[in-house]
């Protein structure tokens, strides 16, 4: 009786633990995704430059008239259905990246002023690299899929054989050439954003590292993280 006793105790013990893993987990996923939004659109009110895709977002924003939410959540549905034939499978925070960041973009445009001088547009810009960041981290240290965008790099990697920093860069210079050219805006922000998204992303998917299993050791990212980069 006292050994079926403790066996049933511990089933409870590993259920709430697993519960609590789950929580922690789905927590991060949608804490990075809102803050991720809200980054972006402190790069978008500094005025400074943008992340490349969202140079493209912003341009395809000036020309028809939708709001950056809108066409960021539009170009990563689309981006999703190249999934298709590359054969690539998406998760929960997959999806989650298509629908919340858009939303949550859009939610933190609204509530922001147009920012006007220095004193307070490289704030906003530096706020707005560092919170990026934060947010990487925290999305993907919660293990529930790739961002559309990235799915995309790592997908036309395993079909073509290519490398992925051939494919990333490829795909990000001409996201960016694009979006230039239809009114995106790129500037000093797009180039420090560029150079320091992958240190300080290393960084806290370090700080924000969740243990695979409620009782396992917890992971951490060793070097730099190879296609673990969100993109909107």
């Amino acid at each position: 009786m006292r050994r079926s006793t403790s066996t049933t105790g511990g089933h409870i013990l590993a259920r709430n633990s697993s519960r609590r893993h789950l929580t922690r987990r789905l927590f991060q996923l949608y804490a990075g995704l809102a803050l991720y939004g809200a980054s972006s659109a402190l790069l978008v009110r500094s005025g400074l430059g943008l992340e490349p895709w969202n140079v493209l977002h912003q341009g395809l924003s000036e020309r028809t008239g939708l709001s950056m939410g809108v066409v960021l959540t539009a170009v990563g549905a689309a981006v999703l259905l190249l999934w298709i034939p590359l054969r690539q499978r998406p998760g929960l925070g997959t999806v989650s990246n298509v629908l919340v960041i858009g939303a949550a973009m859009d939610a933190t445009l609204s509530a922001l002023p147009e920012a006007h001088g220095a004193a307070v547009r490289l704030p906003l810009m530096a706020a707005g690299i560092v919170l990026n960041g934060a947010a990487t981290g925290l999305y993907i240290a919660a293990r529930f899929g790739p961002g559309p965008r990235d799915g995309l790099m790592t997908g036309l990697h395993r079909r073509t054989g290519v490398s992925v920093r051939v494919v990333r860069t490829a795909i990000e210079v001409s996201v960016v050439a694009t979006g230039f050219v239809l009114g995106g805006t790129v500037g000093v922000g797009t180039l420090l954003y560029a150079v320091t998204i992958g240190p300080l992303a290393q960084l806290f998917l370090r700080v924000f590292a969740v243990s695979p299993t409620p009782d396992g050791g917890t992971v951490v990212a060793a070097g730099r993280p190879r296609g673990a980069i969100l993109r909107p």
